[in-house]
Formats: C-alpha cells, structure tokens, sequence
C-alpha cells in the first residue's frame, strides 16, 4: 500500500460526514460485500480468499448502485457495467486506524477506499478489497458504504454520500493531471483561506481558488474551476461534524507509527498531521 498517497486523499475528504457509530458490530467481526454479477464459483473461491466463516454477514453490490454514487463523477466506460469487485470489513479496536488492502483492483486505489471510509466517518476498520482478475474497483467504492449503514442500522444521508464521492474523485483526477502532492496543496491551501476569511459569494470563491490555484502553480481549466466551486458550496450546506474530525486524524496518526519510523518519510508526514489537525482546529469556525 502506497502509504503517502493514501494519507494525503484521506485527509482531504475527512471532513465531510460525522462519524458512524457502529452499534451492533464488535471488534473483529467481518462483514462482507459481494459484486453481483460473479458467478457463484467466484463468489465461493472469494469467500474462502477472505477466510470467512459460512454464515459471515453479505452484502451484494448492483451496477445499478455503482452509476447512483459514481456516475456523475466517472465515465461509464470507467464503471463499467457490471460489479465485481467486492470486500472484506473487520471491525477493529476504537481509535486502531484504518488499513486497506487490495488484490486484482486496477483503478480505484486503497487511497481512495480509506478516504471513502473517512469520509463516513469510519476508521477503525481492516479493509481488504479482492476480485477475480483485474477490475476497476468501483464496485467496492460503493460497497463499503453500503455495509456500514447495514451494520451500523444508519442512513448516511444521500447527498453526503455524492459530496464524498464528488470530492474524491475531483481530487483524484486533477491529481492525475497535476501530480497528487500539488493537487493536496491547491485543497488544503483554499481550505486554509476559507477559514481565515470567510467568502460571502460565489464569485469571491471562484476569485480565490483561482489565486490559490496560480499561487500553488496550477492552471486550472474552466471545468476544472466550477467543479471545485461547486463543491465547495456543497460543503457549507453539510453539516460537519469538526471534532469528528480532529478525532479521525489523529486516529490516522496514530496508525501510521510504524511508517512514521522510516527516516526518511518521517518529518514530512508528521508536518502534514500537525498542520491538517491545527487547520481542523481553525476550520471548526468556518460556515456557522
């Protein structure tokens, strides 16, 4: 797992929806999700990949579902039309961290399933994402939400989920145009600037994440410019949850202690927490 790239997306959409109690799941107890167009020998060769008992919890992911959350985001050639992918959830310890692993998934990344738990609000949680062969994941995306509101008995409601999904893909794919660590700088640096001063229209928005955007060396595109307003509005009409916030990225912290050890990474990363949690702290004033 690629552990700088998935803390960077983690944290960018860690903010969007409190967090999930899970009243009837225990640490250690498994909940599966399953793509519903594999066959019933893949369906069983999975199982046993995942090591589960015979009568763990399942949950089946439709296609139909995958369009509903990803379909304004992503092409349809990039779902695709039919859901194969599917997942393993164990429950862990409060404040254990998130992990996520993944076997045969060549598009969405354990980057961009963490940051969809996050998002939730989940993260105390071992993660493995598995397929057949080679497919693009998006399947699991889904999933995964959909097993907590099962498990938890909860709805997250909808237009958290696609704000969720919005930001994440947003920040994915300028990532891939621009280079993730300039694409988590142009989020963090107008975040930053929204919690020192407050705009009070759209149009001030739109002026100051163009000059975020010029000061961070990006040039964004016209399309690029009204997707992160857009999402950006969207954000001061959820209701956030600030200290679920603050909770979930130092439950990050704490799980990347192993990596933190590397010399190497060491500074870098730890600057990044320090500065994400400081700015967390700031941003609990922001659209009250």
């Amino acid at each position: 797992m690629k552990i700088k790239k998935w803390l960077v997306l983690a944290l960018l959409a860690v903010f969007i929806i409190p967090g999930v109690a899970l009243a009837d799941a225990a640490p250690g107890d498994n909940i599966v999700t399953l793509g519903e167009d594999l066959t019933e020998q893949q369906k069983q060769d999975l199982l046993k990949e995942m090591d589960v008992s015979a009568d763990v919890e399942t949950i089946t992911v439709t296609n139909e579902e995958e369009h509903q959350y990803l379909g304004e985001y992503i092409s349809k050639a990039q779902i695709g039309s039919k859901a194969i992918s599917s997942t393993k959830i164990t429950i862990g310890e409060k404040d254990s961290g998130l992990n996520v692993e993944t076997n045969n998934i060549n598009w969405v990344t354990e980057e961009m399933y963490a940051n969809a738990l996050t998002t939730a609000g989940v993260t105390d949680a071992d993660i493995y994402v598995t397929a057949p062969f080679e497919v693009s994941g998006t399947a699991a995306l889904t999933g995964i939400l959909k097993a907590y509101e099962v498990k938890a008995d909860i709805k997250i409601p909808e237009e958290k989920k696609q704000v969720a999904n919005e930001e994440m893909v947003k920040t994915v794919k300028l990532g891939d145009r621009v280079g993730a660590d300039k694409a988590t700088e142009l989020m963090t640096k107008i975040k930053q600037e929204l919690a020192d001063n407050p705009v009070e229209t759209e149009e001030d928005l739109r002026a100051l994440i163009k000059r975020v955007a010029e000061e961070v060396g990006i040039n964004l595109t016209e399309e690029e410019l009204n997707g992160l307003v857009s999402l950006f509005n969207k954000m001061k009409d959820m209701n956030i949850d600030w200290d679920q916030v603050k909770s979930n990225l130092e439950n990050v912290r704490n799980n990347l202690s192993e990596f933190l050890n590397k010399e190497e990474t060491k500074s870098v990363i730890r600057n990044i927490l320090d500065f994400f949690i400081s700015l967390i702290e700031a941003l609990k004033n922001l659209f009250k």
